[in-house]
């Protein structure tokens, strides 16, 4: 928007707009405010076989909802995060996010950044068309979602709160792609023994919260 610095980059998981694809996909958003798009999206391409598509996406817009995180570029220390072989059964996110709200309590830190799977495989989701039908569960979201295992390397933008300030936020947020075609909503690594990740984040100043919906719910924010 006008308010925005045009040196500003955002990066983060969101949906495309869909008026732009035609139909859902789930987004990787990477750009220079009035500059640069580097964003790929993820898109199922046929709902009977299952298949899907990881390409760059072109448009300057997205739609439905966005958690993303804006930066100046600018030089300045980062939190390099690596590690290999899951022992727990949380995600590489939630285990972040879960030991800053147990070391920050009531205090909210938002944090955004980059991640890669540099090894292993994870399970992913991409969304097909508009559901024809209703959807008033999170079994019902899952039923509509299309899931896939996915191989390294994958490249993530992700981002996460460590607790809603009342914001009625999503907690936390990541997508991925690719360039041999994977991509899409991360939710874990599906080869504990083998997985490697690396990631490099920072800390965000504030938290925005836009066009937050008047009537909310818990439903699909895994």
């Amino acid at each position: 928007s006008s308010g925005i610095n045009a040196e500003y980059g955002v990066i983060g998981p969101s949906a495309v707009a869909s008026v732009k694809v035609g139909k859902n996909a789930e987004l990787v958003n990477n750009f220079k405010v009035g500059g640069e798009n580097r964003s790929w999206y993820t898109r199922v391409t046929d709902e009977t076989n299952d298949t899907y598509l990881c390409e760059k996406y072109p448009h300057d817009s997205f739609g439905l909802l966005g958690n993303l995180y804006l930066s100046q570029g600018l030089p300045s220390p980062v939190i390099k995060v690596s590690a290999r072989i899951r022992t727990g059964h949380r995600n590489f996110i939630t285990t972040m996010n879960e030991g800053l709200s147990a070391d920050f309590g009531e205090n909210t830190v938002a944090v955004g950044g980059v991640f890669m799977l540099k090894e292993g495989k994870t399970k992913c989701h991409v969304m097909p068309g508009f559901s024809c039908t209703p959807i008033r569960s999170d079994d019902d979201v899952n039923r509509w979602l299309r899931f896939y295992e996915m191989s390294a390397p994958l490249i993530h933008t992700s981002v996460f709160v460590s607790r809603d300030p009342g914001l009625d936020l999503r907690l936390e947020h990541s997508h991925c792609f690719s360039e041999h075609g994977d991509g899409g909503h991360y939710h874990f690594d599906t080869t504990p023994d083998t997985v490697r990740y690396e990631g490099y984040f920072s800390l965000a100043e504030k938290i925005v919260r836009i066009d937050a919906p008047e009537v909310t719910h818990q439903i699909g924010r895994d």
